[in-house]
């Protein structure tokens, strides 16, 4: 007997140690309804709101790269090889068209602009000699022979003349300069656009030839999105689409875009190449090569819905707490079974919106109640 009062007074004990637990937390749940205190939402912050109509999008899943067009890229190489001597910049300087970028040596510039410096010289004669033999032909004084002997000489001189002229200014070397004695061993290499310096491929000392790329300028005035989107997909995609990307590099920020051009031929992976235009505020934020994810947007609706944060899923049904009543002190929530539709990253539409209409929705800070929640 004295055994059963103390396993009696026990169990007298844990009931009203569970009792006391109650009355501290306040919250009351059943299989529909949840109480709980206003401190308890405030501390939460939970957060009440209602259904809304939000547009749902149609889009098309696809990645691609930030891009310029070609002409503005510049790959800057020499016509003829040499050693550099000067290499000024570094990946990152900003140029101007016609500023110096290199300075290469040869002793090829010297043999070049000694054998324009001769043939210039002799030129002046032959030309001379070729009109006094087309003089003297007229005349009926000398024979044909010489007539074209001396025009076919000079004439092939001429042409060794200019096509040597051509290359001094392509090697930017003055052939004025040239004629009046003036010879280097340096030739200058001038940036062809404005832009900024992406690689620097040589050093001072480095020999490059004729096929080398001593750096390459991106003039990023015009960046634009290149993407790649399935042979599937392309006949859902229009021009002026908008488009929402993010460069998965930095953030989980989405920027905007349109679509501009969309290619007329499929690649050997079945991708159709599609150009998007990039709005000019946001512009200034990418580099060109960074890998991007876009959405196409191809069609856009609005439902009404409620935010992702609303729900409760228990296997395949889905609910949302709807304020039921409030007291002085306590929040009377009641569980509503939802049928849903479409979803996005943020919002859920709702098929059965009516039984939502003019009731306030707990919209932030269900999850903290899931232990203490269950379907019915």
């Amino acid at each position: 007997m004295k055994n059963l009062y103390i396993v009696l007074f026990s169990f007298a004990f844990l009931a009203c140690g569970n009792q006391e637990k109650n009355k501290n937390t306040e919250t009351i749940v059943d299989k529909s309804e949840i109480i709980i205190t206003k401190a308890q939402f405030n501390s939460e912050k939970m957060e009440l709101g209602q259904i809304s109509e939000q547009a749902f999008n149609t889009v098309i899943k696809t990645n691609g790269m930030i891009d310029v067009p070609p002409e503005n890229k510049a790959s800057v190489s020499t016509f003829v090889g040499g050693y550099v001597t000067k290499i000024p910049l570094l990946i990152g300087d900003k140029v101007v068209k016609g500023q110096l970028v290199a300075s290469l040596k040869n002793i090829e510039f010297v043999e070049m602009q000694q054998q324009y410096l001769e043939i210039s010289e002799q030129l002046a004669y032959l030309k001379n000699d070729f009109i006094r033999q087309k003089t003297l032909f007229d005349e009926q004084i000398t024979s044909q022979k010489n007539y074209l002997k001396a025009e076919s000489i000079y004439k092939s001189n001429l042409a060794t003349y200019n096509g040597l002229r051509q290359k001094l200014q392509m090697l930017n070397i003055n052939p004025t300069a040239v004629e009046r004695g003036q010879i280097t061993s340096t030739i200058n290499i001038y940036a062809p656009i404005s832009g900024y310096i992406t690689k620097v491929n040589v050093s001072n000392g480095t020999f490059v030839s004729s096929a080398s790329e001593l750096l390459e300028i991106v003039n990023t005035n015009h960046i634009h999105l290149e993407l790649s989107v399935f042979e599937k997909d392309i006949l859902k995609i229009k021009k002026e689409q908008k488009i929402l990307f993010k460069v998965s590099e930095t953030s989980n920020k989405m920027y905007d875009a349109q679509v501009y051009l969309v290619g007329t031929s499929i690649n050997s992976d079945r991708t159709i190449k599609v150009h998007g235009h990039i709005h000019e505020e946001e512009k200034m934020k990418f580099i060109t090569g960074m890998f991007v994810e876009a959405d196409i947007i191809c069609d856009s609706k609005k439902e009404i819905s409620l935010p992702k944060s609303a729900i409760i899923q228990d296997e395949n049904n889905y609910f949302a707490l709807i304020l039921a009543d409030e007291k002085e002190n306590k929040y009377q929530f009641k569980k509503i079974k939802l049928t849903i539709g479409l979803e996005d990253e943020n919002y859920v539409q709702v098929k059965n919106p009516e039984v939502f209409e003019n009731k306030k929705v707990l919209t932030k800070g269900v999850f903290m109640l899931l232990n203490s929640f269950y379907a019915e």
